[in-house]
């Protein structure tokens, strides 16, 4: 009895001992990452800053990972953690660089002299679709509805967004409407630099429409105040059942904001292995479901190769239409 006493304190003892040190076991004997050192290109609160924060809780809790860190490097529009982290390559292997759609943007626009090449690329983790999203008393129930406004009045059927002539809304609206067979060039797009001021917009008749994020447009029409009348998934989204795809209304083009994860040039292959497989083993966990449900993130997983050829295809169909708009 004593014998037996004694061997369940020294497992209680060793099992404290493991976790004092941050070298947690997983269940099936999985070798998993000691710390992970999160850098963020933005401040605390946005986008990037709670993907890589809900990564990293997701991984230390479900005890893929022992530790995780984390630093924001605000500056040039992301450029600066970019650069930081090439000039640092080679005592930054414990780094994992967190990104999305704007390093392809960035990049073609010459914001900073990087692109996604320079890094190695780990793996695309979530995205958010985009939507198109119109008042909830607006005559206008589908993208059949809004091109016909569109061809009587193209000057009157504006459309809004929360981003910058060039950025992601108006790209996304001008991939709409040059798929459904109308001119990009000819779009009337406005620019709002708030939520409360699009709104407004769309409600009073300023503009027809709002290009916005699908995670946003699920929130506004759940509060009853917009209906969504295309997404730009393949297929739809559970969160939003009801809610057609410009594929099913004839508009073959679809968008995902991506966000995903980037790590030193240079890095070990097996120090790179260890990233993808942690990274793949934290899908099948209730510790990362939690997460992402919270957040309303989609699951996108693009590791490695693949990663890289949607990140190709997304460089091209961005950088052809921002030259056709004379963005580039």
């Amino acid at each position: 009895m004593t014998k037996l006493k004694l061997g369940r304190r020294a497992l209680i003892a060793a099992a404290v001992a493991a976790m004092a040190v941050g070298s947690p076991v997983f269940a099936d004997g999985h070798k998993v990452l000691d710390k992970v050192h999160f850098l963020i290109p933005g401040g605390a609160g946005g986008g990037w800053d709670g993907t890589a924060r809900g990564t990293g809780e997701a991984l230390t809790k479900s005890g893929l990972v022992g530790t995780a860190s984390y630093e924001n490097m605000s500056g040039g529009g992301g450029g600066k953690a970019i650069g930081y982290l090439i000039e640092n390559a080679d005592s930054s292997h414990d780094t994992l660089m967190v990104n999305s759609t704007p390093i392809v943007i960035r990049s073609l626009t010459g914001v900073f002299p990087h692109n996604f090449r320079d890094l190695t690329l780990v793996a695309g983790t979530i995205g958010d679709y985009a939507a198109i999203v119109v008042g909830k008393d607006s005559p206008i129930n589908s993208m059949a509805d809004l091109l016909a406004a569109y061809d009587a009045n193209p000057s009157k059927t504006a459309i809004g967004g929360g981003s910058v002539p060039g950025g992601m809304d108006h790209l996304v609206a001008a991939m709409a409407f040059e798929a459904a067979g109308k001119d990009a060039l000819s779009v009337k797009y406005i620019a709002y630099d708030a939520g409360g001021k699009a709104m407004a917009a769309l409600l009073s008749g300023e503009i027809a429409a709002l290009s916005t994020g699908f995670s946003e447009a699920v929130d506004l029409a759940a509060a009853g105040e917009v209906k969504i009348i295309g997404v730009t998934s393949e297929t739809r989204v559970d969160a939003a059942p009801d809610a057609m795809t410009l594929k099913e209304q004839g508009i073959d083009t679809t968008f995902v904001n991506w966000r995903g994860f980037f790590a030193a040039p240079g890095l070990p292959a097996d120090k790179l292995a260890m990233y993808q497989d942690a990274i793949a083993k934290m899908y099948e966990t209730d510790e990362w479901e939690t997460v992402r449900a919270r957040n309303g993130w989609v699951n996108i997983h693009n590791s490695g190769d693949d990663f890289k050829t949607f990140l190709e295809g997304q460089e091209k169909v961005i950088g052809d239409l921002m030259k056709k708009l004379g963005f580039l």
